[in-house]
């Protein structure tokens, strides 16, 4: 019976691998991708969250550090710009404020609440470099004086026939 659990756990882990090899990379809906030129001309994707949940992709001009959706000015300054791995601009927009998500903001709002892990994580790698000893690399003399001994040693044997 052990063996045909094992053969099925090990079927078990062969099936969640191909199943996380199947998921998709995230890409933006067509049409809402900002390019290069339109890039340099302010263009940004802007995230727009409704009231309930649902989310749409747009893409807007940014004119003196605001952006118009619905004919409502939104600011759209650099602290509210964030960019991806390539470089697209985003600006997340809830539909009923003003102000855009901004990430500093939210960081700082978790240093004073104390929902901030970045402390936990260098106590982390703190923890981690005190328990970890790396090995020290022997110096290059050291090896000289030892292969010199080890020389020392054979040669003594050659020369007096092996303390026979």
């Amino acid at each position: 019976m052990g063996l045909q659990e094992d053969i099925q756990q090990i079927k078990k882990v062969i099936l969640s691998n191909k199943e996380e090899k199947s998921k998709k990379k995230f890409k933006y809906p067509f049409g809402t991708k900002v390019g290069k030129s339109q890039r340099r001309k302010n263009y940004v994707t802007v995230l727009l969250v409704n009231e309930n949940g649902t989310c749409e992709f747009k893409k807007h001009r940014i004119d003196e550090q605001t952006i118009l959706e619905k004919s409502i000015p939104r600011l759209a300054t650099s602290e509210y710009v964030l960019f991806d791995k390539k470089g697209n601009p985003l600006i997340i927009l809830p539909s009923w404020s003003v102000e855009p998500f901004s990430a500093k903001k939210n960081f700082n709002e978790s240093l004073n609440n104390g929902s901030n892990i970045k402390g936990y994580s260098i106590l982390m790698n703190k923890m981690k470099l005190e328990t970890i000893n790396p090995r020290k690399k022997m110096g290059s003399m050291a090896k000289w004086i030892i292969g010199l001994a080890v020389a020392a040693i054979i040669g003594y044997a050659l020369l007096t026939g092996g303390g026979q």
